[in-house]
């Protein structure tokens, strides 16, 4: 297994229930170090271009919409094999079918207020934590 890093997005749904503190502990109980971390609003062109690779999708404007209505964290999660873990922890997109235990079945209000983005690859995980992070400011 490789030490990885990956991108995590905790949603307004949560951060606006004040669900952050829970949210990380069930990643660091998982084995995820909170590498770096920072709280802010998404503006609707940052939102736009983040989620850009779901603009021909019918649900891409609510998702913008969505994610600029409140506070987001964004922070990157390092550990064994991050990102299959990290999946692994959030659960299904669907909170209907997420796993028990999991954070989406935990604190998902619906699929799309789902509380958390996690990366889908190695590869989307270096883009996305390029997005929102310069190099100095993840400390390992």
């Amino acid at each position: 297994m490789a030490t990885e890093r990956t991108l995590s997005i905790i949603k307004p749904d949560a951060t606006r229930r004040n669900l952050t503190g829970r949210i990380n502990a069930c990643f660091e109980e998982a084995g995820l170090r909170i590498v770096a971390q920072k709280r802010l609003l998404l503006t609707e062109a940052n939102a736009r271009e983040f989620y850009a690779v779901h603009k021909d999708r019918p649900f891409y404007r609510d998702l913008v919409a969505f994610m600029i209505s409140g506070p987001v964290v964004v922070q990157v999660l390092e550990g064994e094999d991050a990102v299959a873990r990290n999946r692994e922890v959030m659960g299904a997109t669907d909170p209907r079918k997420a796993a028990p235990g999991t954070l989406r079945a935990q604190f998902a209000e619906n699929i799309e207020a789902n509380s958390v983005h996690g990366s889908d690859s190695p590869e989307n995980a270096a883009s996305e934590i390029a997005f929102f992070f310069a190099g100095y400011e993840i400390v390992g």
